[in-house]
């Protein structure tokens, strides 16, 4: 009797474990939320067709070069050239409008992630303040591989730094999620990857792990499918993160420890020849995601969820821009997404629709805080000007004149507007850039010009575009699309302005 008692109280026990392990994994917050790679050319429209709750990850901020404790993005623009260059501010603002939030990724394969090569512990955190800060975000995506990984000591920097960022934001109830990305084989986790894990961990960091199901090389069986060889090593590195869990201390239960897991493979075409993650793998993928709980689901990247079309021919070769099988836009985002928490990036449902969004009129744009010149019916604008428009800041993708920028379309294609983002605080009008005089001849209708001729003409620089003599510079600054001079944004005037001073005097 005594027995069937303790078997029964064993067995309630059991229950009752299970049920609050099952309680506390519901409570995590699942989400879905592609890579786009910042950096890459044509630059990605971020902040396009984001649904409410769902996350961009931003890849990726890593150090840079020549002051290693300062972030970069992809070493090429900090973060004031990155507002600058491809709006990142203001797309990312965006983002944030639609209900949706941006997750910053750091490190990445080709470059140093900033605990790697910052080794001022307190500069080190503070580099990841200003990013999370900018950004507005509240989770972090450490991308650590190759020579990042082996790196115990940046490891450990690591470690320390989320630690902190954690607790402090922790006082303020700005809770820091912390993601390690890490490479994976369908055994697992590599061992460099496990002591990566661990010493988080160890540094008590609240931590969850994301899986690179990508690029599997001869660990992949013969025949065996992307999906397959991503949910073996998905279920390959649930029991090593159990048995590490139970290692340092701080046992979890299973659905829980899948709830701090995510997946991300590689979409398309991968970086080896002979694996191809298929929109079959992807349902795939999702239905496990879905079953066992994970508690993120990403792709790499938004930029390449595409089809390559007939200008391609070569589909065993690796784009940006397109993933190298047969697609609809946003179809890998799509079957991903579905079910894990938040809407997919093509989701109508997940989208304000343009009627509404065109309802919103009671607001009156001040010329004092518009980076850009308040739109006018009378004008006639080209392509890639930019105006503001009812707290937002539009850029033209052909020429127009009493267009209507958030005028309401079926088609956003057929929209000569793109929309870029909200006005920000502290945004002023943009003075225009100084041309020093000399710099180039001023244009004489007298002159014949060729494709290429610079010219000086009400203080700003033009370009011929083609042969021409006696055309007028006035009409491309009146907004002719006809006319034969193209002008410069005041960013690439400076830019000339400065290439001239340099190759003037080469040794300032």
């Amino acid at each position: 009797m005594v027995i069937v008692i303790a078997v029964v109280v064993a067995g309630s026990l059991l229950m009752w474990g299970r049920q609050q392990d099952s309680a506390k994994a519901s409570a995590t917050g699942r989400w879905f939320g592609a890579y786009i790679d910042a950096t890459s050319t044509p630059f990605y429209p971020i902040g396009d067709d984001v649904g409410s709750g769902e996350r961009v990850v931003l890849g990726f901020a890593v150090a840079d070069p020549e002051q290693p404790c300062t972030p970069s993005w992809g070493t090429f623009y900090t973060m004031d050239g990155a507002a600058e260059t491809f709006d990142l501010d203001r797309r990312t603002a965006r983002v944030r409008e639609s209900g949706g939030e941006v997750v910053v990724s750091t490190g990445g394969f080709l470059n140093d992630e900033l605990a790697t090569a910052c080794t001022d512990p307190a500069a080190l955190e503070a580099a990841y303040a200003d990013l999370l800060d900018r950004y507005e975000s509240h989770t972090l995506d450490l991308d650590v591989e190759g020579d990042d990984l082996t790196s115990a000591q940046g490891g450990e920097r690591r470690a320390a730094a989320m630690k902190s960022l954690q607790a402090e934001r922790a006082t303020q109830d700005e809770p820091l999620e912390v993601w390690l990305t890490l490479p994976v084989a369908t055994g697992g986790l590599t061992a460099d990857g496990l002591a990566e894990v661990r010493r988080m961990l160890e540094a008590d960091v609240d931590v969850s792990v994301n899986l690179m199901t990508m690029n599997f090389g001869q660990t992949r069986g013969a025949g065996q499918s992307m999906a397959d060889a991503s949910i073996q090593a998905a279920r390959s590195t649930h029991a090593q993160l159990a048995s590490l869990y139970s290692d340092v201390g701080r046992g979890i239960g299973e659905q829980t420890l899948w709830s701090h897991m995510g997946i991300t493979p590689m979409i398309g075409q991968n970086d080896l020849v002979g694996e191809r993650f298929t929109l079959d793998d992807a349902a795939e993928v999702n239905r496990f995601a879905v079953e066992t709980g994970l508690g993120r689901v990403s792709m790499w990247s938004a930029n390449r969820d595409d089809n390559c079309g007939a200008n391609f021919p070569d589909l065993t070769r690796v784009s940006n821009n397109c993933s190298g099988v047969k697609q609809d836009p946003g179809a890998f985002a799509s079957a991903l997404a579905a079910d894990i928490g938040s809407a997919s990036p093509s989701s109508e449902a997940a989208r304000p629709s343009e009627v509404e969004a065109a309802q919103a009129t009671a607001i009156v744009d001040d010329p004092a805080t518009s980076p850009y010149p308040i739109w006018n019916e009378e004008a006639a604008y080209t392509k890639g000007d930019r105006s503001v428009w009812r707290g937002n800041v539009y850029e033209a993708k052909w020429w127009n004149q009493d267009e209507v920028p958030d005028a309401p379309v079926g088609d956003s294609g057929t929209a000569p507007w793109s929309l870029v983002g909200p006005v920000l605080p502290g945004d002023r009008p943009e003075p225009k850039a100084s041309v020093p005089a000399g710099l180039y001849p001023k244009w004489s209708a007298k002159t014949v010009y060729t494709k290429g001729d610079r010219v000086l003409f009400d203080g700003r620089i033009l370009e011929a575009k083609w042969w021409n003599q006696a055309a007028s510079p006035e009409a491309v600054l009146q907004g002719s699309p006809e006319s034969p001079w193209k002008t410069f944004t005041n960013a690439e005037t400076r830019s000339i302005v400065e290439r001239a001073a340099q190759a003037k005097n080469p040794g300032k």
